[in-house]
């Protein structure tokens, strides 16, 4: 199972070869190729073969693909022809039950048996982006299935929910928190957020990174690659935070081995759950590392 990082996760359209090439060489952790929005009725069949070969390239970074939401015509066939060993992972778009889950995971097992391939190799990422899905989160999170982390789709959440989307982003808090609630108590790892549609404003994407960042989010979806770096550097703990983490880890243990466990560190009260988010800081940027 795949396990990350996943701070940036970079969209392209899987219908423009171009793109299909460059977004592997953006720095993101994860490519998504595209063959749902992105992509038009009439090309989404031819596209998937396209996509395929760009996966077979040697490449940086984790490969996936969004195929069309379970209940398209287009679903089925899309999981049939890009699953296989060249790939790591798939999005579900618009998942509304813990039912469709299971389908999902049913069907790329058995195409993962078919082709040899190792149980459980390729992960599964849902998108939450309708009232239903939402409604429906704990469920999905929830299901048993081999899904690891969820995701949220601002944009057609707003469409569904009649909703406007500001700057700020204020209205989609209760989202969010749902998400990531509901992660938390399914043991699923963090989620990952929406993208940021204004794609030229950094300043923006920046702040709405930092707000997810400290909603418990992991991550982030991309739509440009000016994007990934702004992302990347917002989801990676600052050399302060590092530093911070270790003196906080060697101050306790020294007060643990001498029978305290509850300091003050710089001014901080130290105790169990502050070192474990700190271990967690450390984890994080080894795995960054690595």
């Amino acid at each position: 199972m795949t396990r990350g990082p996943f701070r940036s996760l970079l969209f392209a359209p899987g219908n423009h070869p171009r793109k299909a090439k460059k977004v592997f060489g953006a720095g993101a952790d994860a490519a998504i190729l595209d063959l749902e929005d992105a992509v038009p009725l009439a090309e989404k069949p031819a596209t998937r073969a396209a996509v395929v070969e760009a996966l077979k390239r040697p490449r940086d970074g984790l490969g996936y693909v969004r195929v069309n939401a379970f209940d398209t015509e287009f679903c089925q066939g899309d999981l049939a022809q890009v699953v296989g060993p060249w790939l790591d992972g798939i999005v579900l778009p618009k998942a509304e039950s813990a039912a469709e889950l299971q389908s999902a995971d049913n069907q790329v097992a058995k195409l993962e048996s078919d082709q040899d391939m190792e149980p459980g190799a390729i992960d599964i990422v849902p998108i939450i982006e309708t009232a239903k899905g939402l409604a429906a989160v704990s469920d999905i999170a929830g299901c048993g299935s081999r899904v690891r982390r969820l995701s949220f789709g601002a944009v057609d959440f707003a469409k569904d929910m009649g909703m406007r989307l500001t700057l700020d982003e204020w209205e989609l808090t209760p989202a969010r928190a749902a998400i990531a609630l509901a992660s938390r108590v399914a043991r699923l790892d963090a989620p990952l957020d929406t993208v940021w549609v204004h794609y030229r404003d950094k300043v923006g994407l920046k702040e709405s990174a930092g707000r997810v960042r400290d909603l418990g989010f992991q991550g982030k979806f991309c739509i440009h690659p000016g994007q990934v770096a702004v992302v990347n550097e917002a989801f990676t703990p600052s050399g302060e935070e590092v530093a911070k983490a270790e003196n906080i880890i060697a101050a306790f243990e020294e007060a643990e081995a001498a029978g305290s466990a509850s300091i003050v560190v710089d001014g901080f009260f130290v105790d169990y759950p502050v070192v474990d988010q700190a271990r967690r800081t450390l984890e994080l940027v080894k795995m960054i590392g690595g």
